[in-house]
């Protein structure tokens, strides 16, 4: 017998060539539609994100409750969620997500099973792409993930498909909300392990819709290594460094394309380790380029 409430959080921006998809499969669910709250936060969508949202939601038969804000960043947007949520665990769902009907169901049973766990990361699946560059993407995710279930992690797992136990984000202080870009996922699961609760991936499966060019992809991680920065200063530097470029990623790498390989018998899962350091030449440009504009303004306003 399911007793526990979800909330499903949905922090959009600009999202509005995916979003209809992702509620759609919100909408599909198997879990009882009675017991899901559905949050969605509008962080200054510039195109009809807001519309479409506001036009699905009278439509929805779940408890919805929509909100919309000038631009304040990801760890704001997230805290608004935290703060209304009335579910005993919050499952976030972003605009380039779509869920399987059964993947709050078993989120919810997963953390029901598993008291000690604060944040439950669901595997990402495969769907048929025909972009290489997010082919690569996609796979390398799954890839990472194999096998991980139940054990506890230290690695960053990202809130996207991940299911939080509300007590334990609450504890801990919600999100930080001087995270207006990327990290505040990383940020909030290193207090929240410190905290004493685990991190684990669960058996609950989801689709992310990945980058389709080389440019998109770069500017992703440019965009992640400024928000690297900021991690750095509350996590030591050179462990948040060292998690980035460890020195054996490129066996890690070659290691994970004979996985893949084995998985989906394509050559091309080959071209991992390339794929991996052009993403974290990106990511490192993009700290290096945040932590030189963040000296520069000290130094201007010393």
């Amino acid at each position: 017998m399911i007793k526990s409430k979800i909330t499903i959080g949905v922090c959009a921006r600009n999202g509005q060539n995916f979003i209809k998809d992702a509620i759609n499969s919100i909408i599909d669910q198997d879990f009882p539609h009675e017991l899901i709250e559905v949050i969605f936060v509008d962080d200054g969508s510039e195109d009809e994100t807001l519309s479409i949202i506001k036009s699905y939601a009278p439509r929805m038969d779940m408890h919805v409750k929509v909100f919309h804000q000038e631009w304040k960043g990801l760890g704001a947007t997230r805290n608004v969620v935290v703060k209304n949520a009335n579910g005993e665990y919050i499952i976030w769902v972003d605009c380039d997500m779509r869920l399987p009907r059964d993947f709050v169901r078993r989120q919810v049973e997963f953390m029901d099973r598993n008291a000690d766990v604060g944040i439950g990361k669901g595997r990402y699946g495969m769907y048929n792409e025909t972009s290489l560059v997010a082919y690569l993407e996609n796979i390398e995710a799954i890839v990472e993930f194999l096998n991980c279930e139940q054990k506890p992690l230290s690695k960053p797992l990202g809130t996207g498909g991940s299911i939080c136990r509300v007590k334990a984000i609450r504890k801990v202080g919600g999100f930080d909300e001087n995270f207006r870009g990327v990290g505040e996922d990383m940020d909030v699961e290193h207090r929240v392990n410190k905290a004493g609760w685990l991190l684990q991936v669960t058996p609950a499966e989801f689709y992310e819709m990945r980058r389709t060019n080389w440019r998109a992809l770069w500017n992703e991680y440019f965009w992640h290594g400024s928000g690297g920065h900021l991690i750095s200063r509350k996590i030591k530097p050179h462990s948040m460094l060292y998690k980035m470029f460890p020195p054996a990623a490129i066996f890690i790498e070659f290691s994970r394309s004979c996985t893949a390989y084995k998985l989906v018998h394509r050559k091309v899962v080959f071209l991992l380790p390339f794929h991996w350091i052009f993403k974290r030449i990106a990511w490192f440009l993009g700290f290096v380029t945040s932590s030189l504009e963040k000296s520069d303004n000290k130094r201007k306003s010393a």
